[in-house]
């Protein structure tokens, strides 16, 4: 049974977004800030190869451990597990091959028929919980991880019923001062975690947790 996991950008003061996101006004100067933002936080893997590669940006890039990192993330990955916000933002903003090249199931309350991709993504709608979406995962993930993609709330949702493995954070050097915290809502009585690895860059920090339900 592969491991469930999940791997985000997180910066100084404890975000994962900034905070302001409206996906209906992509034009309007506030939004235009959130995404100055969100590039800054997210700087350091928009720089490395295989991210760039693998969302058809081009074949420069750097190589180095932070690359590794990255590739290592979607190698393992054999599904993933996204909340309905995260989808409905890439669904307008991720290219025409989504990024995952794997099932991705959705928690939502749409009722919808799966969507396809080019390259292999798959969108399956889960109506039923976070419980039905992690059991349809581990069927089609083989031996392979499954990733909790965000946002944060799947995230929270996940950690408190006790069936998250392992995490990791990219630690930026960002101040973001409002937004979308990574680990609000955690039921802290029920999760004991302790560290498994730290891995410093010239970008970011990278930080890998295990997860030990009490």
């Amino acid at each position: 049974m592969g491991t469930v996991f999940f791997s985000v950008t997180m910066s100084l003061d404890g975000f994962i977004a900034p905070e302001g996101m409206d996906l209906d006004h992509g034009d309007d100067p506030g939004y235009q800030d959130w995404m100055s933002l969100w590039m800054q936080l997210q700087h350091w893997v928009s720089e490395q190869k295989f991210f760039r590669q693998n969302l058809r940006l081009g074949d420069d890039g750097e190589t180095g451990r932070d690359n590794e990192i990255v590739e290592e993330t979607f190698d393992r990955t054999g599904v993933s597990i996204m909340g309905k916000r995260m989808f409905d933002g890439g669904e307008r903003y991720w290219p025409e091959e989504a990024p995952f090249h794997t099932p991705v199931f959705v928690l939502t309350h749409q009722e919808r028929e799966p969507w396809e991709r080019p390259g292999g993504t798959t969108f399956y709608f889960v109506n039923d919980g976070i419980d039905s979406a992690l059991t349809q995962a581990r069927q089609s993930a083989g031996d392979r991880d499954i990733r909790i993609a965000g946002g944060a709330d799947a995230i929270v949702q996940y950690l408190n019923a006790g069936l998250v493995n392992e995490f990791s954070i990219a630690l930026a050097p960002v101040i973001l001062g409002a937004g979308t915290r990574l680990l609000d809502g955690v039921d802290r009585s029920r999760v004991a975690i302790e560290i498994a690895e730290a891995i410093h860059s010239p970008l970011v920090t990278h930080l890998r947790y295990l997860v030990r339900p009490h």
